[in-house]
């Protein structure tokens, strides 16, 4: 019931956020699409309400998975919507194609559709078109749509969502139907408001064709953040949103304490890829750990959430490994380069990893312990059983005191050295979000269309607003990176301390803020994590990177 609450609250906040400006204008005209004056205004667009919430969350739960299964392209729905929206703006101002289209739903039972069938069809295909702001509820719903994990939490979720989101959809659909018959007591004006919502349908569709109204969403300020984090980013929430996400999982994905737990019996090392820094780089097994208490953390080479948490890895390593405390680094892959067994090989030398690596490929290990996020550590007593699980960075004295007292439990009497002070490198503000450059995550690119592995010019603008990023010159953006091409600028309104990006290929990337100097950094070797800023302070600024021609950009992250 708490979840369904919060899919209900996340729907409305998205139903009156800036992403729906490009559907109001058919929203607030649906009255105006009657066909014939024997249908109520109030009727059609209940109707086109009823459409844009069954279609936005069937098409959401399943329509990522059906197109992929039949290999057609992730956009076709969206087109097919764009075009369906086109042919009912025709359709208003063409009424031969009007009544054309609304013949299909003539034969379907009366029952089976609300009165206006018409207005069930303009709602369908607003549905399809209709992209409402990603928050957590939306993207984790997006999740489990895309990797077929449906079941009737995230059903109901769905539903909870969709119906919060057609709530101020129907309310400016109905205001408008009020507009409409008031205007229509005048029977000579019904053909104009034909031609008037037929136009607007066909602006519509046009708009949402060519993104044309992104500079606009953007420049409104994001009012609906602020509701957004109290509600949808709650712990409560976010465990929540975690049931519906996850793969079933074992038990012990559900032991989240400061203290010592049960939690469980640690599952193996299941289809591991590679083995690193291991005699011989030869497996090894829980069981041949037996007796020693160890900690496994879930990491990947340019994550810089995990780099921050790997001084205190290394360190504890170092300092208790003598008596009877091992680590070993299970390296799931976020990017295709991070699936190469040289480059983790590399990045582990580069960083100074000399305890054990399992290179996990195929998420078969990651799958087993039921983790979702970099870093998360699972610390393993010297029986084999997990005692704590620990998600993200910063609990480094916590972790720190339950490993001495897993030792001390393992080893009565022993003596164990100081405990390490190594500086606590976590964020203490909130910084911009992480912000991926290849076109199946890039959510935050201000200016142009992030067309699919083709070459497009851009034109930086004259001002970009907060958390967004804009392109210059020439780029070639793929599903998870964008390739620069000729005078490739990329400019970031970012808060943060520190800025960093994922770079691949052979070149120099020039940066500067405003009031700062212009640096130049070197980018060769393998995919890699590279500083772009390292201040001294949180602050608010704007970062233009001039990269050279091949250079490959992946992530965006802060500190």
């Amino acid at each position: 019931m708490t979840l369904l609450i919060i899919g209900l609250a996340a729907g409305l906040i998205t139903g009156v956020s800036p992403c729906v400006l490009p559907v109001l204008p058919a929203v607030l005209m649906a009255g105006a699409t009657t066909p014939t004056e024997g249908q109520a205004p109030a009727g059609r667009s209940v109707a086109v309400v009823s459409g844009i919430v069954i279609s936005f969350a069937i098409l959401t739960l399943v329509g990522s998975a059906l197109v992929r299964a039949l290999s057609f392209p992730q956009n076709l729905l969206h087109i097919l919507g764009i075009v369906l929206l086109l042919l009912i703006g025709l359709g208003l101002l063409l009424p031969a194609l009007g009544d054309l289209l609304d013949k299909p739903f003539l034969r379907l039972p009366s029952a089976a559709l609300p009165p206006s069938r018409g207005g069930f069809l303009l709602g369908l295909s607003l549905g399809a078109v209709y992209v409402p702001c990603a928050g957590p509820v939306l993207a984790a719903l997006v999740v489990v749509g895309a990797t077929g994990r449906l079941g009737p939490g995230s059903v109901l979720l769905m539903a909870a969502f969709a119906v919060g989101a057609g709530i101020p959809l129907l309310i400016i659909a109905l205001a408008g139907s009020n507009i409409v018959r008031r205007t229509r007591a005048l029977a000579e004006r019904a053909r104009t408001l034909r031609i008037i919502a037929g136009c607007v349908l066909i602006g519509t569709a046009v708009v949402v064709a060519f993104n044309l109204a992104a500079g606009l969403q953007v420049d409104i300020p994001g009012y609906t953040n602020f509701l957004q984090q109290r509600i949808e980013t709650t712990p409560q929430a976010t465990t929540l949103l975690h049931t519906i996400t996850a793969e079933p999982t074992p038990p012990l994905a559900d032991c989240f304490s400061n203290a010592l737990q049960d939690c469980g019996t640690a599952p193996p090392f299941t289809n591991i890829t590679a083995w690193l820094n291991t005699p011989g780089d030869q497996p090894i097994t829980l069981a041949s750990l037996r007796g020693q208490v160890v900690l496994v953390d879930f990491w990947t080479y340019t994550c810089i959430n995990c780099r921050r948490t790997l001084p205190h890895l290394e360190t504890w390593y170092k300092l208790y490994h003598p008596d009877g405390f091992t680590i070993v680094g299970v390296e799931a892959p976020e990017f295709a380069f991070e699936h190469i067994v040289a480059n983790v090989q590399t990045a582990a030398q580069q960083l100074g990893i000399v305890y054990p690596i399992a290179v996990d490929d195929d998420y078969g290990t990651w799958d087993a312990y039921g983790v979702e996020y970099w870093p998360t550590e699972f610390l393993i007593d010297a029986t084999g059983q997990v005692r704590h699980i620990d998600i993200g960075e910063g609990d480094y004295t916590e972790t720190q005191d339950l490993i001495r007292d897993l030792l001390a439990i393992a080893h009565p009497g022993i003596t164990l050295p100081p405990p390490s002070s190594v500086p606590n490198l976590t964020p203490t503000q909130q910084t911009t979000p992480e912000s991926y450059l290849g076109y199946d995550r890039l959510d935050n690119l201000f200016n142009g269309v992030a067309g699919r592995d083709e070459t497009q010019t851009f034109t930086l603008p004259k001002s970009l607003p907060l958390n967004y990023l804009a392109l210059g010159g020439t780029w070639t953006i793929h599903s998870e990176e964008m390739t620069a091409g000729s005078g490739a600028e990329i400019e970031l309104h970012y808060y943060a301390q520190d800025v960093y990006l994922v770079l691949e290929g052979t070149g120099t990337v020039q940066a500067s803020t405003i009031g700062g100097p212009t640096r130049t950094i070197t980018v060769s070797g393998i995919p890699n994590l590279y500083t772009m800023v390292h201040g001294a302070a949180y602050t608010g600024n704007t970062l233009t990177l001039k990269l050279s021609p091949g250079i490959e950009a992946y992530d965006f992250t802060f500190g």
